[in-house]
């Protein structure tokens, strides 16, 4: 077969724990080509609206929140099920006790490229 079979562009590329960074830049476009929003909440963390009760800031209640602010607020929602159905069950189950989209990709990334410092140090030895 001279072709290989392309990717769906409704559903999220699978991430079977090999090849994460060819998986994490085509979740990357997947998320943002739905609406930049959900990328937003995986980078920055989920929207909470907030409101100053007495001069102290404290979160809005649910039942006060305009209709944009919902919308923002369902955007980690939307990041969570998305990374969630992008990944086999092993890797599920290590995000799956994650509160936020930008959790989950954190322990990912932390997972298959290490942290900051491990990132560092591969790049001085390959110098």
């Amino acid at each position: 077969m001279p072709f290989a079979e392309g990717a769906y562009i409704n559903r999220p590329p699978i991430f079977g724990g090999v090849s994460y960074a060819f998986w994490k830049i085509r979740m990357i476009i997947f998320m943002e080509s739905f609406n930049m929003g959900i990328w937003d909440v995986v980078v920055n963390g989920p929207f909470v609206p907030m409101q100053v009760v007495k001069e102290e800031t404290v979160k809005k209640p649910w039942s006060d929140w305009s209709e944009s602010e919902r919308k923002k607020a369902q955007y980690d929602s939307l990041a969570k099920n998305i990374i969630t159905s992008a990944l086999n069950m092993d890797e599920f189950f290590r995000v799956s006790q994650c509160n936020s989209a930008k959790e989950m990709w954190e322990v990912l990334e932390v997972t298959h490229e290490g942290t900051n410092d491990v990132k560092q140090a591969r790049k001085h030895s390959l110098i």
